[in-house]
């Protein structure tokens, strides 16, 4: 079974998207938040478990079997625990500022869990990956609508994240990769050449509500079939 390579410790709404068909593109096998949607296979509750028990032993090959990288949610949560299971992987850090960043996830993320928790006819393994997603991302904020909205607190939750990701992270197994950056510096710190197409630019906030809104038509269809 492969180990992980590279392992994204940056949240979501940071360019996690894009770096994971980044990644893709240089030849790994990238899980996202959105791997859980596109396979239902794949098992949210051992992410929820680990995060709810974090005494309990974790089998991450078994977590990310098939994979040989992974970015966004749930995975930047566990960077420390990854970073010790896994001591040849580097790591990455997405960045954008905290102002930009709260305004994208109040209006992708976050309205799109709140849809799902409040029932309705959802693909089960749907409601089994929001699940997890309302339990674990910013600690729970987004079963308590009254503190999502505390706009401060969302942004210090997010740079502390950030904050300690870069103290404890080693430098030289650790980039900082802002918003938008493109090839360069990911090629060089993953000692990949750097490929003859654009860097992906994906999810945008746009993209992402009409994603999110094809794969519930599709899956309410088949639900009806």
């Amino acid at each position: 079974m492969a180990p992980l390579e590279v392992i994204g410790a940056g949240f979501g709404r940071t360019g996690t998207q894009s770096l994971k068909e980044a990644l893709n593109t240089l030849g790994y096998n990238t899980m996202h938040m959105t791997s859980f949607i596109a396979d239902p296979t794949l098992d949210p509750t051992i992410f929820k478990d680990a995060y709810m028990d974090k005494d309990k032993p974790v089998d991450w090959d078994q977590a990310y079997k098939g994979f040989t990288a992974a970015v966004d949610w749930p995975t930047c949560l566990f960077y420390k625990e990854l970073m010790a299971k896994y001591p040849n992987a580097k790591f990455i850090l997405t960045m954008r500022d905290a102002d930009s960043w709260y305004k994208s996830i109040k209006n992708t993320i976050h309205p799109r869990v709140r849809d799902v928790l409040a029932g309705g006819d959802h693909p089960e393994h749907l409601v089994r990956m929001v699940d997890m997603v309302a339990t674990v991302e910013l600690d729970g904020a987004h079963r308590d609508p009254a503190l999502f909205a505390n706009e401060d607190e969302m942004k210090r939750r997010f740079m502390k994240h950030n904050e300690e990701v870069q103290r404890t992270i080693p430098a030289e197994r650790l980039l900082i990769l802002q918003l938008g950056e493109g090839w360069d510096r990911l090629c060089r710190f993953l000692n990949k050449p750097v490929p003859k197409v654009p860097y992906p630019s994906s999810n945008s906030t746009e993209k992402f509500n009409a994603s999110t809104e094809r794969f519930l038509s599709q899956a309410a269809a088949s639900s009806s079939a």
